[in-house]
């Protein structure tokens, strides 16, 4: 005789959303990015299903003191976006842009990176919070704090 288990399938009911905080002070961007992407999709949780938005939100404080890996990778990494007219081809920097007015946007793009473009990719990108200091208005929330600099010894930007 044999035995088959059910597969489990998420239903919104079952999907409860916490939140979290993260300070982004010197931790590496890649490695934080894929580790928040993980907790958006809610990959983390034993009842992920791939078709429903059972993530988490997370909240960034700090943006402008991320830390990037390599040697020069803040002035030699190159982002290009188009303006759709011709030769309205775009290039900056990421030092151009952690010194700008938005320096969270290159950890938010980083993560935008990660996540399915679908509509339930930007589902789950409305649970990203990012701020450029160490305040937020989520406090209301009680979010959970991570410590994700203490889980590898790679994920903090030694200088």
């Amino acid at each position: 005789m044999k035995t088959f288990l059910k597969t489990f399938s998420a239903k919104p009911t079952d999907c409860d959303g916490k939140w979290w905080i993260i300070d982004a002070t010197d931790l590496t961007l890649g490695r934080l990015s894929s580790f928040v992407a993980t907790y958006l999709r809610g990959k983390h949780k034993p009842i992920y299903t791939p078709s429903m938005n059972c993530g988490d939100h997370v909240v960034i404080i700090n943006a402008e003191k991320i830390g990037l890996s390599g040697n020069r990778k803040l002035t030699d990494k190159t982002y290009y976006r188009h303006t759709g007219h011709p030769g309205g081809i775009k290039e900056t920097t990421p030092e151009k842009i952690l010194d700008g007015a938005h320096p969270e946007r290159v950890i938010e793009m980083a993560i935008k990176r990660m996540i399915p473009s679908s509509p339930l990719g930007k589902d789950q990108l409305r649970k990203l919070h990012v701020y450029a200091g160490d305040t937020h208005p989520h406090m209301g929330q009680n979010p959970t704090l991570i410590d994700f600099g203490s889980h590898n010894i790679k994920n903090i930007r030694r200088k």
